[in-house]
């Protein structure tokens, strides 16, 4: 089972989301990550689905996604060279001394703080899962008070373009 991020082009209307996440749910899939927003063409929006299985698996799911009437392009893109992030916000408790190490914590994944108050910052990461998941492990668990992740975005490198 190899992960597998795969990128599509589809209209941008009503239901269209619904009907994606609806193929996978019949078949048995499972989305791991769900990413959507329109293009620089408003008529199109952008899904980055990031999901695990053999490569027969992630075969069929390309083909049925081209079945849908409202997708116009799928691309696997850990079939070649892409780029992968994803946005994490977490509120951390930063009381007293805590904040001088929050601070150094934040520093050293190049975390942004985006909200102070007396008792809290709210920390701003953005990488890959791996990295992510390790600034959370790196943290005291009772330290960490909300976390909201955006799920990957990917990008085909150099001059591979997903564009209809």
């Amino acid at each position: 089972m190899k992960k597998h991020i795969i990128a599509l082009l589809l209209e941008n209307e009503a239901g269209a989301l619904s009907r994606v996440v609806g193929l996978f749910s019949a078949r048995g899939y499972n989305i791991e990550s769900l990413t959507v927003s329109t293009t620089e063409d408003p008529s199109l929006s952008r899904m980055t689905i990031q999901t695990t299985g053999s490569e027969d698996v992630i075969e069929q799911i390309t083909k049925h996604l081209n079945r849908l009437i409202e997708v116009v392009k799928v691309v696997d893109l850990t079939e070649g060279a892409y780029i992968e992030r994803e946005l994490m916000m977490v509120k951390v408790r930063a009381v007293g001394k805590e904040r001088e190490e929050m601070k150094r914590m934040a520093d050293i994944f190049r975390g942004h703080i985006i909200d102070v108050t007396e008792k809290s910052y709210t920390i701003e990461l953005t990488g890959n899962r791996s990295k992510n998941d390790a600034f959370l492990e790196a943290l005291d668990r009772s330290a960490i008070l909300e976390t909201v992740r955006t799920g990957s975005s990917g990008i085909g490198r150099g001059e591979r373009i997903l564009r209809v």
